[in-house]
């Protein structure tokens, strides 16, 4: 913890989401005043309990001025961005605008701020179809659709004002966020939900009649995808690490994966939403859908290592309970 007069504030774009919701709990809990940058196209207003909302746009610079002028944050936690990678696909033009513009106009004003440490939130996507697993952070990243290519050039942004104007960043690369705050007080809702857990516990409720399957043939024990699941307050927790380690060593410029090191199937998932909910789920198989590698796991002994981050809530069964408390609040 850095020891100012006042109270540290730390500027969260995308705070309003899902993931960056629960890091600005964390960072609450920690002594941190954490001011949420959202333009709440996606967002939601009630996410916001730990800190004071901003409503304003990457894309716009006097949103950008004004905020960095009022606040001034010490470091950001960088989260506002387009995430559906099927989406990315008809609709790349937004993405590039959003993601890659957008990241660009708040680095700006972080130098015309002289605030110059940033923890990017990045994605395990950037790796595109790995060759092995499970995958450290020295294999090739070959991102193979608009959203992980976007997530690339951002971290290629950061590396270049690293050299250039000193900002020290951490990119965070995740693998499959889910689970819910343990109080309820904050979950994952999305509009499309497009992620297994939530789509799943909404058919154990009722709210669909089934929950597809893309995929019956690949190669794992029972031949269907394996996915790394890393539970929310997990990953919160990591940006804690990040920002921490960014504000005692100015020099850092490095990316690190965040996951459990294990996988878990889909047909694994539903079992135990099924256990779990106590209710039957319908299962619909459907055709693979284009690049959907058969395992992605992460070899996270890197955070581990230099961030001192160890997973602690990320088992399934655990993600899936707060997942389901979740589902039933917002019923």
């Amino acid at each position: 913890m850095i020891n100012n007069q006042r109270q540290p504030t730390i500027l969260v774009t995308g705070g309003a989401g899902y993931v960056g919701s629960h890091a600005c709990k964390a960072l609450a809990e920690a002594g941190y005043l954490p001011i949420t940058f959202d333009n709440l196209s996606r967002g939601h207003r009630w996410a916001v309990q730990w800190g004071p909302l901003v409503q304003g746009d990457l894309l716009n610079p006097s949103d950008l001025e004004r905020v960095f002028a009022e606040y001034q944050p010490s470091a950001v936690l960088h989260f506002a961005s387009l995430a559906y990678v099927g989406e990315s696909m008809t609709r790349p033009q937004d993405y590039y605008r959003i993601n890659v513009a957008g990241s660009l106009g708040l680095l700006d004003a972080m130098r015309a701020s002289s605030c110059r440490a940033i923890v990017f939130s990045s994605t395990c996507a950037t790796y595109g179809v790995p060759n092995s697993t499970p995958i450290d952070e020295s294999i090739p990243q070959n991102p193979i659709n608009p959203y992980g290519r976007t997530k690339l050039m951002v971290e290629q942004m950061l590396r270049d004002h690293h050299r250039a104007h000193g900002i020290s960043f951490i990119a965070l690369r995740y693998f499959n966020a889910a689970g819910a705050d343990p109080e309820c007080r904050i979950g994952e809702c999305h509009n499309p939900e497009t992620h297994l857990i939530p789509l799943t516990l909404e058919a154990a409720m009722g709210r669909s009649p089934q929950v597809s399957i893309f995929g019956s043939d690949y190669d794992t024990p029972d031949g269907t995808c394996i996915r790394d699941y890393v539970h929310v307050e997990d990953l919160a927790q990591a940006h804690l690490a990040a920002l921490e380690s960014l504000l005692q060593n100015d020099q850092t410029a490095d990316a690190y994966n965040l996951g459990t090191g294990s996988g878990s199937s889909v047909l694994e998932v539903i079992d135990i939403c099924e256990r779990i909910t106590g209710h039957s789920i319908t299962r619909q198989f459907e055709p693979r859908r284009a690049g959907d590698p058969a395992r992605l796991v992460a070899a996270n002994e890197r955070a581990k290592r230099k961030l001192h981050w160890e997973p602690k809530m990320s088992q399934l069964s655990t993600i899936i309970e707060s997942a389901w408390r979740w589902q039933k609040k917002i019923e």
